[in-house]
């Protein structure tokens, strides 16, 4: 989720992830991810949310969600804290005891048609003849929702609130939300942290549907430094990055092992860091290393965190190209990717050229954000390069076109997952472990759940979409390196046993557990 000024940046999010720029010896760096503002404060304590709403800290759990601003509803008598219906949602969240529960619906149907005992009996009368009833059916709804709180089971009640959201059911939402800010925790297990970003997502939608979220934040945004600390130690303990990369770099070095000139096209290039150890390949290869082109693309999002234009990441890698003893050449197309023409590649007639997607197609928009389908555009424009190989590497989940409510339930799961790989390399008390979700991740989440139309720029798909894409747009698979399969699985064993790595249909899965994570393929 992409604006060509950084302004439009704030505005509309681009990401998944930074690219931090460390020292070019080091082994590499995270993609890039522009993180203006942070969700929440560094130690959890009550701060500023989005739209002005305070976070709290719930005395139980030490959570942190914004709560919403009901005086600036105040036009709506059923958002004052102190209406009737207000007042008998609160007792029935309040209620521990389930035999209570009729007695506090009764309230408030009072509550919503008023203390008439004759509107009452008439509903009753129509539940006698056989005819449909309103208030039967909601008493059913509210006991289904009383069971799910009873159960405590924090994933099965952030669906039921997402649910009610995308339902336009204010009374369940408030009840629930009320529930679930005593249950989440930035500093809890994976599902409660998780959850509280979640829940922000909620609250940020119900607010103003994504239309303002990022120009309303208020939260202190990271200095760019600091950012860069977060993503590269989210790259550390996170193999996700390191996959995608040294898959895309396995491709790329296979199709081009008997080239002598490499010119390569990264559609965002953010700091630079994957081609640090593709060089430090090419300069051991036998015969000696080829002359290497690179024309780097990305728009002012990133020069945030790299602290710069696209000039410091050509003159690093250059530098480091030069102490490898590897001939370098670098381009820099500062535009985003929706905007870049065949005049601006300057591929040079007859040079091998290999082409890179890792984690940036998803924040092309298509035709179901717009009249314009840059998505598919930039594909065929790129085949009409006649590339020796292009790599693809995205998140595997589905955001793009999903209605909102199973859009939750993919984004609930995914991150699940990802949350809970962090537990393992993080100590869960580490102010570091808070820092690298806040200012990495959460946003990403808000983005997928409040925000639609053009403001939402996070749009993922599965792989068999991209599959679709590609194949219209005329590419052929480009079949897998098995060695690097294998190195890669190496990689992963020093991470956790519980990530998993799968081979099938031509294209190289990274899974936790069942949950697939990451999905990377080439095509020429």
């Amino acid at each position: 989720m992409q604006a060509s000024q950084k302004q439009g940046n704030r505005d509309g999010y681009h990401g998944p992830y930074y690219q931090p720029m460390q020292e070019l010896e080091s082994y590499a760096w995270p993609p890039s991810h522009n993180l203006d503002h942070s969700l929440f404060s560094d130690d959890g304590s009550q701060s500023t949310a989005p739209f002005g709403y305070p976070f709290h800290n719930s005395p139980s759990t030490g959570s942190s969600v914004s709560q919403p601003d009901y005086q600036s509803n105040a036009s709506d008598p059923n958002h004052s804290p102190d209406h009737p219906i207000s007042s008998a949602v609160s007792g029935i969240c309040s209620t521990d005891d389930f035999n209570d529960l009729r007695h506090k619906l009764r309230e408030l149907e009072t509550a919503m048609l008023g203390p008439d005992s004759d509107i009452l009996e008439a509903c009753n009368n129509m539940s006698v003849l056989g005819e449909p009833n309103q208030i039967s059916l909601e008493t059913d709804k509210w006991e289904q929702v009383m069971e799910t709180i009873n159960r405590r089971d924090l994933k099965e009640m952030l669906i039921e609130c997402a649910r009610a959201v995308g339902e336009n059911d204010p009374l369940t939402t408030e009840w629930l939300m009320s529930e679930l800010r005593q249950m989440v925790s930035v500093s809890g297990d994976p599902i409660q942290r998780l959850g509280a970003y979640m829940l922000e997502g909620l609250v940020a939608r119900l607010a103003s549907s994504g239309s303002t979220i990022y120009k309303a934040l208020k939260c202190k945004e990271p200095a760019g430094s600091e950012l860069l600390s977060y993503m590269h130690l989210l790259y550390e303990v996170c193999p996700i990055f390191k996959f995608g990369y040294m898959s895309a770099n396995g491709a790329i070095a296979e199709a081009m092992k008997d080239e002598n000139v490499i010119h390569i096209i990264d559609f965002q290039i953010a700091q630079g860091s994957q081609w640090v150890t593709l060089i430090q390949a090419l300069a051991s290869r036998p015969g000696g290393p080829p002359w290497i082109r690179i024309t780097g693309i990305d728009d002012s999002t990133s020069a945030y965190a790299r602290g710069g234009g696209l000039d410091i990441v050509g003159q690093r890698l250059s530098r480091f190209a030069e102490s490898c003893k590897v001939p370098f050449e670098f381009h820099a197309l500062p535009v985003s990717g929706s905007k870049v023409e065949l005049q601006d590649l300057r591929v040079r007639p007859g040079e091998p050229l290999a082409v890179n997607f890792a984690f940036m197609l998803h924040h092309m928009p298509d035709e179901s954000v717009g009249p314009q389908n840059h998505r598919d555009r930039l594909l065929r424009l790129v085949k009409s390069l006649c590339p020796k190989i292009v790599t693809l590497v995205e998140q595997e989940f589905d955001t793009n076109t999903t209605p909102f409510f199973l859009r939750f339930v993919h984004t609930l799961n995914y991150f699940a997952a990802v949350f809970d790989s962090i537990d393992v390399t993080l100590l869960r008390e580490s102010k570091e472990r808070v820092n690298v979700e806040q200012h990495c991740l959460a946003r990403e989440i808000v983005n997928v759940i409040a925000c639609e139309g053009a403001e939402r720029v996070e749009r993922h798909e599965l792989l068999g979409k991209w599959r679709s894409r590609f194949t219209m747009a005329g590419f052929v698979p480009y079949p897998l390196n098995s060695m690097v399969n294998a190195t890669i699985g190496t990689l992963l064993e020093s991470y956790s046993g519980k990530y998993r790595l799968e081979e099938r249909d031509g294209a190289l899965y990274l899974g936790w557990m069942n949950q697939d994570l990451v999905a990377s393929c080439a095509w020429k």
